[in-house]
């Protein structure tokens, strides 16, 4: 399934567009899974990293009150973290900071989704497999020019943020947290956000 899906992102003329479409019928069916561990079973498994970040992307827009007209970048990706709560469906009893723990998990699966969607390839003496890493937005012949001319990715403004934006959104993560779940937190919650900052 996830070769077949990654093929499909990859055969459009503009892959932003098809993992656009892809993600917008794939999304119902994420919410409706009840475990965590199936969530994370097939996002994890996913071999299009633009695709995981338009799914991911749309989790997180569902799950915040007031959604962000932000392009997907390093500033809304923080926007996320402020703004986001806990929806998703459980099957079980689950603990309320283990909601955080999966919320937290999925935030740093989309930024290292992102990161590999910019950035270009790293260069390596092996041969390029299919899908070619970087510039992940471009078609694949686009993007195979675009390697080859070692380009350097297009940022946009709002992936311009600072060590200061990221502190407070950390900090004011926590305050809401305290509200949330009281203190002292678990120590896999502070060791995610410790990795996410």
């Amino acid at each position: 399934l996830q070769r077949m899906l990654s093929i499909a992102v990859e055969v459009d003329r503009s892959p932003n567009c098809s993992s656009c479409k892809i993600a917008d019928v794939i999304f119902p069916f994420i919410l409706s899974i009840p475990l965590r561990s199936q969530r994370e079973a097939f996002l994890n498994t996913m071999e299009s990293h633009l695709l995981r970040c338009k799914l991911l992307e749309l989790l997180f827009q569902h799950s915040c009150d007031v959604p962000t007209t932000l392009p997907l970048s390093l500033a809304k990706i923080l926007y996320f973290l402020s703004h986001s709560s806990v929806l998703l469906q459980y099957q079980d009893e689950t603990a309320t900071w283990q909601r955080w723990d999966e919320m937290l998990q999925y935030l740093s699966l989309l930024l290292m989704s992102y990161q590999n969607v910019r950035q270009p390839a790293v260069h390596c003496l092996s041969p390029p497999t299919f899908p070619l890493a970087g510039h992940l937005r471009s078609s694949l012949n686009d993007r195979m020019d675009l390697i080859i001319q070692k380009a350097k990715p297009k940022l946009q403004d709002s992936d311009d943020i600072s060590h200061l934006d990221v502190q407070l959104k950390i900090e004011d993560f926590i305050s809401r947290m305290q509200e949330a779940l009281g203190q002292p937190f678990p120590w896999q919650i502070m060791e995610k956000l410790c990795m996410l900052r």
